[in-house]
Parts: structure tokens; sequence; C-alpha cells
């Protein structure tokens, strides 16, 4: 019973997070268009088997990693800093069709799972995501970690990370090629302003966070 808890609950938390459009669907959506799906399923392969050693780590040291207010700090403000790169990326990029497709197929030469494994070393929001999550989790004792249960627990997130992000590459592939006026409109305009304004968020939270109890405090 300890066990299906654990996968199903597992599930459920990865499934959810990773529906939400971040950067690893996009380029896993451009992987999709562009080589097909035995090469999406390679770059997801990638995700998870990074995935693995994230829920897994952070798992074991979720208090300590919950604790290092530090090391929190600097995810937060890295990711500001992200979200507005990589906005420009793709806004600059969409101007310059040519030398853009010149650059996607540079990078979609190496192995799809070798991409996975990449981009999502560098995804340091799952740090904090995951950490609070098992730590949620582990004192709510919805989920069991002795011995080898934790085993299921994490064989089930990784189930869901990879349904959840294969489900929204292939219904977003799908709504795009069905509706061609508006997709031409979804590097220059709308994944710039998607990043803008998760970006933007970022930095609410970061001042709220740091500044805004301090400012109270003075």
């Amino acid at each position: 019973m300890k066990r299906l808890k654990n996968i199903c609950v597992g599930f459920l938390v990865s499934f959810i997070g990773s529906i939400p459009l971040g950067y690893l669907n996009l380029a896993g959506l451009e992987i999709y268009s562009r080589s097909g799906f035995h090469h999406l399923v390679l770059f997801l392969f990638g995700v998870i088997f990074v995935e693995t050693f994230v829920v897994y780590f952070t798992l074991l040291f979720a208090r300590q990693l919950v604790n290092s207010k530090k090391l929190m700090k600097i995810i937060d403000f890295f990711a500001v800093g992200f979200m507005f790169v990589l906005a420009y990326l793709f806004y600059s990029n969409s101007n310059q069709t040519t030398l853009a497709n010149n650059h996607i197929n540079q990078f979609l030469m190496y192995s799809p799972f070798v991409i996975g494994v990449i981009l999502n070393c560098f995804n340091f929001l799952q740090l904090p995501f995951w950490t609070s999550w098992n730590l949620y989790l582990i004192n709510g004792k919805y989920i069991a970690t002795e011995k080898q249960l934790k085993y299921y627990y994490i064989a089930g997130t990784l189930i869901g990370v990879f349904l959840g992000m294969l489900s929204l590459i292939v219904t977003l592939q799908t709504i795009f090629q069905k509706t061609n006026p508006f997709s031409k409109y979804v590097m220059p305009v709308f994944i710039p302003l998607f990043f803008i304004l998760l970006g933007s968020i970022q930095v609410f939270k970061v001042y709220k966070k740091y500044f805004k109890s301090s400012a109270l405090g003075i």
C-alpha cells in the first residue's frame, strides 16, 4: 500500500509541476516539430535522467537545503536574470530567421538525450521546487522514505515528469499546426512575453522575500 501511495503521490506532484510552460517544454516542442516523436522521447529521457538525481538528493537533504538561506538566495536571483535572458534570446532570434535556423540546426545536431541532460542541468528552479515539496510530503506523512520505499516515490515522479511534458508538447504542437496564422507570433511575441512575465513575477517574489521585510524593519 505504501509503495502504491508513494508512486501515486510522486506522479501527481511531478505531472502537475511539469505542465506549466517552461524552457524545457519549449525546447522539447522545437525538437518534436523539427525532428519527430522519437527524438522528443530521447530528449525527455535526458531530462528525467537529471531529474532522478535532483529528486533523490533533495529528498535526502530537504531540511538542510531549506535552511541554507544563502543557496536559496542565489537560486532566486539567478532565476530573475535567467528568465529575462531567455526572453531576449527568443525575441532576437525570431527577428533573424536564417541565423536562428542555423543556430537551431547546429543545436539539433547533438543527441536529443544530451540536449535534455544539458538543459535540465541549468534548470536550477527545480531545486527549491523539489526541496519544498519533498519537505512538505515528508512532514505531512504523505510519503514514506524508509528503506526502499523512497525509490517508488522517485519512480512515480519520473513517470509524472515524462508524461506531463510529453502531453503538453504534443498538445501544443497539434494546436500550432491547426492555427498557422497564430503560430507565427509564438516565437517573436508570445514566448518572450511569457518569459518577461515569469521574470517579473520572480522579481516581485525576490523583492517581497529579501527587501520588503528589511525595509519594514527599518
